[in-house]
C-alpha cells in the first residue's frame, strides 16, 4: 500500500471515529477495535459489538505519554514506567481524570493506558485520540492477527485498516503502584524486572 493510500485510509477512519463509528486498526500485538474513548455512546457501541460485559473495563489508547497525561493522573513511579515502556506492547493501569467516561471503566477510578508501537495505529491516534484499546473480536473468540482472521466484528466496523500481520501476543497489563501484572503478554519479563528494581 502506498503512503498516500494509507494516509487516505487513516483519514477516512478518523472521520468515522469522529462521527461515533467503530474502526478496526492494527497494533504491534493484535488488531484493535477503536471508538472515541470520550464518547459514551461510541464506547457503548464497542462493548455491544464485542458482546463484552460492562463490568470488564476497556483501556484507552493515545499517541504518546504526554497525551496520556490529559486523561490520567499517574504517580511519579507510574509515569517513569510509562516513559520507559511506551510506546510498546504494555497497558498501564492508572488513575483516570474526569474526562474519561464511566462507560469505559465500569465506573472504576482507574483505567488502562496503551501507546501502540505500530505506524498505522499511531497515525490514527495522531488524528483522533483517545481511542478504545480492546481486541477486535467478539468476547471469547481468539484475537485477530490479520484482517482475514477477523470475526463478525468486521461487520460492525465502519472502516478496517489493514496493517498486515501483527505480533500475535496481547499486551502485558500492569498495575505499577501495586507491582502487579494482571496479564502476562509481550515484554512481561522486562516489566517484571523493572518492577523489582524500581
Amino acid at each position: 500500500m502506498s503512503e498516500d493510500a494509507r494516509e487516505a485510509d487513516v483519514e477516512t477512519a478518523a472521520e468515522a471515529l469522529r462521527e461515533g463509528e467503530l474502526v478496526v486498526y492494527p497494533t504491534e500485538t493484535v488488531y484493535g477495535l477503536a471508538a472515541d474513548a470520550t464518547d459514551t455512546h461510541a464506547v457503548e457501541a464497542a462493548f455491544a459489538a464485542k458482546g463484552r460485559s460492562r463490568d470488564k473495563p476497556v483501556s484507552l489508547a493515545v499517541p504518546d505519554v504526554d497525551s496520556a497525561l490529559e486523561y490520567v493522573a499517574p504517580t511519579d513511579r507510574e509515569e517513569r514506567f510509562m516513559r520507559e515502556f511506551l510506546p510498546g506492547p504494555v497497558t498501564v493501569v492508572t488513575e483516570r481524570r474526569d474526562g474519561v467516561p464511566d462507560a469505559l471503566t465500569g465506573g472504576e477510578p482507574r483505567v488502562g493506558v496503551r501507546v501502540p508501537d505500530h505506524p498505522v495505529a499511531l497515525a490514527l491516534l495522531e488524528a483522533v485520540a483517545p481511542l478504545t484499546a480492546t481486541s477486535a473480536n467478539v468476547s471469547g473468540n481468539p484475537s485477530a492477527t490479520a484482517v482475514a482472521e477477523l470475526d463478525e466484528i468486521r461487520e460492525r466496523a465502519a472502516v478496517v485498516l489493514d496493517g498486515g500481520e501483527t505480533g500475535g501476543v496481547g499486551s502485558t497489563v500492569v498495575d505499577v503502584e501495586a507491582g502487579t501484572i494482571h496479564r502476562r503478554g509481550a515484554n512481561a519479563d522486562a516489566v517484571e524486572a523493572w518492577l523489582a528494581d524500581n
